[in-house]
């Protein structure tokens, strides 16, 4: 009875000793940051159309700045989805839920906010107060943009010292709530590739404040008389003249950001134009007028249906894209083979992850579940 008591004994030991599928998984998942942008701004969230256990970031987009305080303009409804995002850390208990404050609509206060050094302490405490509040994990920045003009902002010249220090103030008043409750908070920001950028900030300043940089990846073609892939790997046809994917790692790795902290992004959305011309299937060409792309869900199982379209693929660019020779027109957008060659790019430049905006453009997650194959080792 002893013998067989131990026989239990030891076999209890290596299972508790061996790590289950679960935390395996779970392991794997932690090594790349995954980081889905949700969008609050559209209402009541249902959290059962969110998988948890395929991401390890939610950044709530977005809270607003007024009066140089992180404000939370629907605040029944924010309140609403904040409770409603930290029950899905019941499905994942390492799942991280930022605020994401600003976003194209909301940035137009960011350079009064952060103005002066009070200004920038109460921006930096009434974020901290959110995060509190709301049982929160930290705080991301999508300022749209620090000295240049966005939609309808206000900007300085002086936003280029300010931008680094409102990360300052952001990271020691959060720093501080760390001290009361336990937890640790992450700092991250959103940005931009077009390096007009890198000449009104001071990157590898605010590298030192931050735990990740999303890099906005995309949109590219947005305005202009002419378009072509907005979230291409490489460029097309010239790295000079032509954003991509590869060129942002260059410009914020040689601007002092380290590669671990710099996140990837792929937009589940594609664009679309009607183009003058069939050359080149009218990749960066002249455009006639614009229509709609939408999320890939439509893209896939919508537009690829259509007749006359047909899908192609730029090997050069990593980018796949659809042409209607009879419409002439373009559709640009990222697919599950696109999202596996960015992965093995990140992996091999050795950074921290992937980032996607936004999680309603592609409910059956065909992008998401691409990401999760390819990133996860």
């Amino acid at each position: 009875m002893h013998r067989i008591s131990c026989l239990f004994a030891v076999v209890a030991l290596m299972f508790a000793c061996k790590p289950s599928q679960e935390s395996v998984l779970t392991t794997k998942k932690n090594k790349h940051v995954i980081i889905g942008y949700v969008p609050g701004f559209r209402g009541a969230l249902d959290e059962k159309t969110i998988d948890a256990n395929k991401l390890t970031h939610i950044n709530y987009a977005f809270v607003d700045v007024k009066d140089s305080m992180a404000w939370l303009t629907n605040i029944v409804t924010d309140t609403i989805n904040f409770r409603k995002l930290n029950y899905l850390k019941n499905d994942n208990p390492d799942l991280k839920i930022l605020i994401s404050i600003g976003g194209w609509a909301w940035s137009e206060n960011f350079s009064d906010a952060v103005l002066t050094e009070n200004s920038r302490k109460k921006f930096a405490q009434t974020g901290a107060a959110i995060v509190e509040q709301y049982n929160l994990d930290g705080i991301d920045i999508d300022w749209e943009y620090p000295g240049m003009r966005g939609e309808d902002n206000v900007f300085r010249t002086e936003d280029k010292q300010h931008f680094t220090l409102m990360f300052k103030a952001i990271r020691e008043e959060l720093d501080k709530l760390a001290t009361k409750t336990g937890k640790i908070y992450q700092v991250t920001t959103a940005l931009p590739c077009f390096p007009r950028l890198f000449e009104v900030t001071e990157m590898g300043e605010v590298a030192k404040y931050i735990d990740y940089l999303n890099i906005m990846a995309y949109d590219y073609y947005v305005a202009g008389d002419t378009a072509g892939h907005h979230s291409n790997l490489y460029h097309s046809e010239s790295y000079e003249k032509e954003d991509s994917g590869n060129k942002a790692y260059d410009l914020y790795t040689k601007t002092g950001v380290p590669a671990e902290k710099l996140v990837l992004g792929i937009p589940f959305y594609g664009r679309s134009w009607f183009m003058k011309t069939d050359d080149n299937f009218g990749i960066n060409r002249q455009v006639d007028s614009v229509t709609r792309g939408g999320g890939y869900t439509f893209i896939k199982d919508s537009i690829m249906l259509r007749p006359g379209f047909v899908r192609h693929w730029d090997d050069k660019a990593k980018a796949p894209f659809l042409w209607n020779p009879a419409t002439r027109q373009l559709v640009v957008f990222d697919d599950e083979e696109s999202v596996k060659y960015k992965c093995d790019y990140v992996k091999a430049k050795n950074m921290a992850g992937i980032m996607f905006w936004q999680y309603a453009s592609d409910p059956k997650e065909y992008l998401l579940t691409a990401v999760n194959q390819y990133l996860i080792e």
